[in-house]
């Protein structure tokens, strides 16, 4: 008997499901006798016991379907060691619901503070695979992430749209993408669709060589102008600051985001109109697109293979476009961030595009 215990933690996203429904077929064409339990809300419902027995049939046809079927919750690494308020310690609790089960092996979707846990479960001494999510494309390890694609497809839709309405009225639009502190999905939305700047967390900014950047394009005739600006971006003033600093100042700020004190700066500054567009959840929402579908598929098909090698602390990695294992322990708590010296950065200043450095 093979029993395979499977969560989702994090943020939700498009593929979850497709990646899921990758491992389950991947086992169930191979194994006949096997039990599949599915922890709800992610690390809680490890934690908790809180889990129902799954057949290969709740799989079926959701390849397609956005979200999770077990839904997920945030669950901070850094709590982990930490007694719940009960006093529960919640590694041990961990630990207990898996023992209890008698699971052979536990497959863990998430993104890094997810990747973290996993790591700590398999130190503990647990059979753990973990698969890479994230819309925000930021794991160390792997060339790619599910729902990253799909997140940068509703992203650069979204700037398509105000292309039409920019120009209609000459207007600076600043489109804000979801990334606190790393800009993959703003950097490839932003040249997919166009903008004219795009501010990224690991490129401090310059209020001067963004509005340098406005003014060149009224120059060449065109008075509307598109930004598509990371939530994390930052000036290069605050970059300055520390951790504490930088806290203390934003908690003051009457400002909700970046987006808007760039608003008004610019509006101060240059006198044009400046409006925001803030696509929030969508990016995470809907159906995944058909990269990730076969993304999802074939990094689910991997992991099934690496749990009937009885391969365990791992995570399914994509490198140069084939699935391969990577340890645990080498990509727990590293981030995969833009290098403002990345060759993508320096083609699209080639072609104009503006990072307001």
């Amino acid at each position: 008997m093979l029993r395979i215990g499977i969560l989702t933690s994090g943020g939700d996203c498009q593929a979850l499901n497709a990646t899921m429904r990758g491992v389950v077929k991947g086992l169930c064409n191979q194994v006949s006798d096997i039990e599949i339990y599915g922890f709800e809300k992610g690390y809680h419902g490890l934690i908790y016991g809180e889990h129902r027995m799954l057949t290969s049939k709740d799989f079926s046809g959701i390849l397609m379907q956005g979200g999770t079927i077990l839904g997920t919750s945030r669950q901070p690494f850094k709590q982990m060691r930490e007694p719940d308020e009960n006093g529960l310690n919640k590694v041990e609790a961990m630990k207990h619901t898996y023992h209890k089960l008698r699971l052979n092996c536990l497959v863990v979707l998430g993104g890094n503070g997810t990747q973290k846990t996993a790591n700590l479960l398999s130190e503990e001494g647990l059979n753990i695979i973990a698969l890479p999510k994230t819309i925000d494309n930021d794991i160390w390890g792997t060339d790619m992430t599910f729902g990253f694609q799909s997140a940068v497809d509703i992203a650069t839709n979204v700037i398509d749209c105000i292309h039409t309405t920019a120009a209609s009225h000459n207007r600076v639009f600043i489109v804000e993408i979801m990334g606190h502190k790393v800009g993959w999905l703003t950097l490839h939305a932003g040249i997919a669709a166009g903008a004219d700047i795009i501010l990224l967390p690991e490129i401090p900014y310059d209020l001067e060589s963004v509005l340098e950047g406005i003014e060149r394009r009224k120059q060449q005739g065109k008075d509307f102008t598109i930004l598509a600006v990371a939530e994390g971006a930052i000036s290069k003033e605050d970059a300055k600051l520390s951790k504490k600093e930088l806290r203390k100042k934003q908690e003051q700020s009457s400002y909700p985001s970046v987006s808007y004190q760039l608003a008004k700066e610019i509006e101060e500054r240059t006198g044009q109109e400046v409006r925001i567009t803030i696509p929030g959840h969508t990016q995470r929402g809907g159906s995944p697109c058909p990269y990730d579908r076969v993304l999802s598929t074939r990094i689910g098909s991997k992991a099934a293979e690496l749990i009937l090698n009885k391969e365990y602390g791992y995570m399914v990695a994509v490198k140069n476009n084939e699935m391969v294992k990577v340890p645990l322990s080498e990509i727990a708590g590293k981030l995969k961030m833009v290098s403002p010296d990345a060759e993508i950065i320096r083609e699209a200043k080639r072609i104009g595009i503006s990072f307001g450095d």
